[in-house]
């Protein structure tokens, strides 16, 4: 019996393992697009130059908008929620940044695991068409001619390992998929996280270049006021010395 003939006279079996294809495709494409071309920053450097520019020349505006350029971007998003709270004290600054990792890595893991499910499912369901191919081949020859009982058990055999190819045709690329994609997601994962810390660090160089601002002009102001005395001391004591 070949494939064709096994999806048409045994399509009771066949249909739920060819939605379950379906399905699969679908979501491969769709994690496939996601992780490969749509989250990551491909000039993820030059992104963070950037920003690292923008936040400690005090454009804190100008930066989240370069952020606003990259709606689809995780790393984007976290950086502006922690731009966002720019002006808070760090302990809110790193509370934002938790819950919008968190929120990305639930963007960056969604459906993924889908593919591993419908993998073993497939499996399952294979095996399921087998023993069901098995029971009905050996009920018909049961009740059937001794002529036709070879025959008869052949073909009911024959159906029934097809529906475990066809279980496995399918789980097979899904458990490969499966490893790509959840391979990127991991890496996307650590790239939020690392854009989590990068911001943060921008933050934190922005905030201390702010204090010491003060302190150097405290130092350069305070050798003209020591001379300014000096020259005013000396005006005091000259009369004295040409007294």
């Amino acid at each position: 019996m070949g494939f064709l003939e096994f999806i048409k006279t045994g399509f009771v079996h066949a249909l739920p393992l060819l939605i379950t294809g379906a399905i699969a495709i679908v979501i491969m494409a769709e994690r496939s697009r996601a992780l490969f071309r749509v989250y990551p920053i491909h000039d993820s450097q030059g992104f963070f130059d950037r920003l690292a520019e923008l936040v400690l020349g005090g454009k804190i505006g100008d930066a989240v908008s370069l952020c606003d350029k990259y709606p689809e971007k995780p790393a984007a998003r976290v950086a502006k929620q922690a731009l966002l709270r720019a002006h808070q004290p760090e302990s809110l600054i790193e509370h934002g940044l938790q819950l919008a990792v968190g929120e990305a890595g639930q963007q960056i893991q969604k459906r993924t695991s889908f593919i591993a499910t419908i993998a073993n499912v497939a499996t399952l369901l294979g095996l399921f068409g087998t023993i069901a191919g098995l029971i009905e081949s050996f009920a018909a020859v049961g009740h059937a001619d001794p002529q036709q009982k070879s025959a008869l058990l052949a073909a009911g055999i024959s159906q029934a390992m097809n529906a475990t190819m066809l279980g496995l045709a399918i789980a097979i690329p899904c458990m490969i998929a499966f490893s790509f994609l959840i391979n990127r997601t991991n890496r996307l994962m650590a790239d939020v996280d690392q854009s989590a810390v990068r911001v943060m660090d921008i933050l934190k160089q922005r905030y201390y270049a702010a204090e010491e601002m003060p302190s150097k002009e405290e130092s350069t102001a305070s050798p003209m006021s020591n001379g300014h005395d000096r020259k005013s001391a000396d005006v005091v004591e000259m009369p004295r010395r040409t007294a």
